[in-house]
């Protein structure tokens, strides 16, 4: 059939199993041009298909020439629907890892969940013996827990609504969003789905198997962003979740003192992902702050921010490169003194009128299109593909 994209707000409901190959293939050489480094090579990343969880991947296979297991949860093709974009991404990387020799197996299954826990750590075992890295990068709406009560997440604030400018962007009009002011049930939710709990449990799980080596790396992804968005992110129910995140990374890091295992937060910038494209207010920043990085030479995608994450910041020869708080701040560009004072400056003037000109409203949306597979080059969408 011919895929098209049909976009919906702030989703698309349709990829394209040629151009999110095409994707996987951009990625994969984005890595190799950087050269290899030591590091792991045996390597579990939960949240595997797409986004972060995917340039780690890529990062960890074609970077560090580790053998990969994938956990994520994809929708197959059904009938005139295509599947989801990380099934297609998750396909291709296989095939491209098969051609380099690379050992790569991809579960698809609620990562939430014993069984699927169960499956990965036996499949461990059997093929791997041990893994030396662990990476968690799961976002996901809901969680059902082994009681099984099923928690689910919410954006909102935890003092006061917050009002703040507001990119329509099904007009490129500029107009204010109110985020609602969420209750205890809500925070505890959004907590118990994007929190550390699930993480604290894979490594419990790991370790109790014997299926993670002593010394090994488990790591995290996070995002706090400037003062502009801080009701959003970093004090609203997905900061309360981040928070409880980063004390996660001290509990397993305790937990684990006796096998050298260790648990890092890595604080990521500002990207177009599936998640972050629902927040209210969040696009708006991006789309300025993409315009600033740009302008200025530092932008990085996901891969570029995994390949450098990894290759620079937690394996580096001196040992993991922390900051002040204890984490990784991969945001460290993003949040330099002059890059904020612009985007500021940007941010007091913008409005419906001038922004095309101060913002970058084609790099959103190249970043946009490209998750599910559009608009990349070298890919024909007027033909025929299987779904």
């Amino acid at each position: 059939m011919i895929v098209e994209p049909r976009v919906k707000g702030f989703i698309c409901t349709t990829a394209h199993p040629t151009g999110c190959a095409k994707n996987v293939e951009n990625q994969i050489a984005y890595v190799k041009k950087q050269g290899t480094f030591d590091g792991p090579k045996k390597v579990l990343v939960i949240g595997a298909s797409t986004g972060y969880g995917l340039a780690s991947r890529i990062t960890a296979a074609f970077g560090m020439g580790a053998a990969t297991i994938g956990v994520m949860f994809e929708k197959e093709a059904t009938g005139k629907r295509t599947a989801t974009p990380g099934y297609y991404n998750t396909k291709a990387f296989e095939e491209a890892a098969a051609k380099e020799g690379l050992y790569a197996k991809s579960f698809n299954g609620d990562a939430f969940s014993a069984d699927v826990k169960n499956e990965v750590i036996k499949t461990i075992k059997e093929d791997l013996g041990q893994v030396d890295l662990v990476i968690y990068s799961l976002a996901a709406p809901r969680r059902t827990t082994a009681d099984g009560i099923t928690y689910s997440s919410s954006l909102k604030t935890t003092g006061e609504p917050f009002t703040q400018k507001n990119w329509n962007l099904k007009d490129n009009t500029i107009g204010e969003a109110t985020i609602a002011v969420a209750t205890e049930e809500e925070i505890e939710g959004t907590v118990k789905v994007m929190g550390g709990e699930d993480w604290i449990d894979w490594i419990d799980a790991l370790v109790e198997a014997d299926a993670i080596a002593d010394g090994a790396i488990t790591t995290a992804y996070s995002y706090i962003g400037p003062k502009l968005t801080y009701p959003v992110y970093h004090e609203g129910t997905i900061g309360r979740a981040k928070q409880h995140l980063r004390e996660s990374a001290d509990v397993i890091t305790g937990k684990q003192e006796a096998k050298g295992i260790r648990a890092y937060v890595s604080v990521n910038k500002a990207l177009v992902t599936q998640a972050s494209s629902a927040i209210p207010v969040v696009p708006l920043y991006f789309a300025v702050l993409y315009k600033v990085m740009k302008e200025k030479g530092i932008h990085e995608g996901c891969i570029e921010q995994m390949n450098r994450l990894y290759k620079e910041k937690v394996f580096d020869k001196d040992g993991v490169i922390l900051s002040e708080d204890g984490m990784i701040r991969m945001d460290d560009w993003e949040m330099r003194e002059d890059v904020q004072n612009e985007v500021m400056e940007i941010w007091e003037q913008i409005n419906s009128d001038n922004i095309l000109e101060l913002s970058d409203v084609d790099g959103y949306w190249e970043d946009f299109y490209h998750m599910f597979g559009f608009k990349l080059d070298g890919v024909d969408y007027t033909v025929d593909v299987e779904v």
